[in-house]
């Protein structure tokens, strides 16, 4: 996916990111693993979101299945940056979560995020059906 294919105003979810000092490298820009903890923020804050805050976090029910970070610009320390979240696919035992690390008063694209979410029932260890309510809120706040 590249930037210009992408139609910011259809993502559903923004959440603001602090940048720490500590997320720069030698190279004076944040460190590529530090992606992943903004975009996992995010997906809570989306997850609280499609809930309506209801989320037992002491309770596993997704994880995740595969992820694909492409990095477009370098992000610095003292940038304005939120991380913009949609669901893109809903199936039966998974969904995919496609999210934007995005400077504020630009609205320049510099990451791209993709994730496959899958279902799981921690007392069999697999992968499990979409509970209909969890489907539910993700097509009513998507929608």
């Amino acid at each position: 996916m590249r930037p210009e294919e992408i139609e910011l105003q259809e993502f559903s979810h923004v959440t603001p990111v602090q940048l720490r000092f500590n997320d720069v490298d030698i190279l004076g820009h944040v460190n590529n693993i530090v992606y992943f903890a903004l975009y996992d923020l995010a997906k809570a804050r989306y997850m609280e979101a499609i809930m309506k805050g209801r989320v037992d976090w002491q309770k596993v029910e997704s994880v995740i299945a595969n992820i694909n970070c492409s990095y477009i610009k370098q992000i610095k320390f003292g940038e304005e940056m939120e991380v913009k979240t949609r669901c893109i696919h809903i199936g039966d035992r998974s969904f995919t979560l496609r999210q934007c690390l995005v400077e504020v008063p630009t609205q320049e694209i510099r990451s791209i995020c993709d994730t496959v979410m899958v279902c799981f029932d921690p007392s069999t260890g697999r992968s499990a059906p979409m509970k209909p309510a969890f489907r539910k809120a993700i097509e009513d706040f998507e929608a």
